[in-house]
């Protein structure tokens, strides 16, 4: 596996690999890398001849008051995973080479990025559109892997790639959860056993919700009601939002009818964790 930290290197290899007409896979990733991750290698060796994946936390998409001194990292570990997963190359730059000084151009989004995690996280989504695209210019990918999980991100970062045009397909892949049906997450770190335990919640509650509208239940009202009721009995949890929205632009439904999206954000301790379904009804 090639390990490139410079900008100016990662594109030569792209240019490489664009004149021996490899197809390239892109996994980008801020590291502390769990099975979700590789769950997006494994795609991505299906379907290129390159697997890139790159490991960079990105400043610029935290908020003053969030953890990105403290988000957790281990590149020996990453990298020992990502050398048995079969990549070819890790992208592993630092900030300076991402923002070199007196970087002034950021990307927008918008109708998208204000919404669902953008109202608590302003600027967040502007952050990761702009880093995204840096690193699609960078890898020159012609197919880029994200998960699930992150239903508000791949949709904005789809909405970009088809808007500027560009060659890199944006493909979804499914939300990988462990056996109890916590969805898997770097920063589920920070949980101590107890709050762990607590986050079980999240899923729990969109279960119920899932098994609701199966009986029956349209009023995406009710919906949203029994959800917050299922996490708020939990008394480690704190809801930042639940909503049922349309997942081609996010607008808030008062139906649940033909495609929806149920997402949502807590709080568990001081941990954010986030977690959705996607229904046709």
């Amino acid at each position: 596996m090639k390990v490139v930290t410079s900008v100016a290197g990662m594109k030569a290899l792209a240019r490489q690999w664009k004149k021996e007409g490899k197809k390239v896979g892109f996994v980008p990733t801020m590291g502390y890398l769990h099975e979700g991750h590789l769950s997006l290698v494994r795609e991505s060796k299906k379907r290129a001849d390159i697997t890139v994946v790159s490991i960079f936390v990105n400043p610029t998409q935290f908020g003053p008051n969030e953890d990105f001194k403290k988000y957790p990292r281990d590149l020996e570990k990453d990298s020992a995973y990502l050398e048995k997963g079969g990549v070819d190359c890790l992208f592993y730059p630092d900030a300076a080479e991402i923002y070199p000084p007196g970087y002034r151009t950021y990307v927008e989004v918008r109708g998208l990025q204000d919404r669902l995690c953008g109202k608590s996280r302003p600027g967040h989504f502007q952050a990761v559109a702009t880093v995204v695209l840096k690193l699609f210019d960078i890898v020159g990918p012609g197919l880029a892997f994200f998960g699930a999980k992150d239903a508000q991100q791949v949709l904005i970062i789809g909405k970009m790639a088809a808007d500027l045009d560009l060659d890199t397909e944006v493909v979804t892949c499914p939300l990988v959860r462990d056996p109890d049906g916590l969805a898997l997450s770097s920063r589920n770190a920070y949980l101590s056993p107890e709050e762990r335990k607590a986050a079980l919640v999240l899923s729990i509650s969109l279960r119920w919700a899932e098994r609701a509208i199966a009986a029956g239940e349209r009023d995406a009202a009710k919906a949203i009601a029994g959800i917050r009721a299922a996490i708020e009995a939990e008394p480690l949890a704190r809801v930042d939002y639940v909503e049922a929205v349309d997942p081609v632009n996010l607008e808030p439904l008062a139906e649940i009818c033909g495609d929806v999206l149920i997402a949502l954000a807590v709080f568990v301790g001081s941990t954010r964790l986030i977690d959705n379904i996607r229904l046709h009804v």
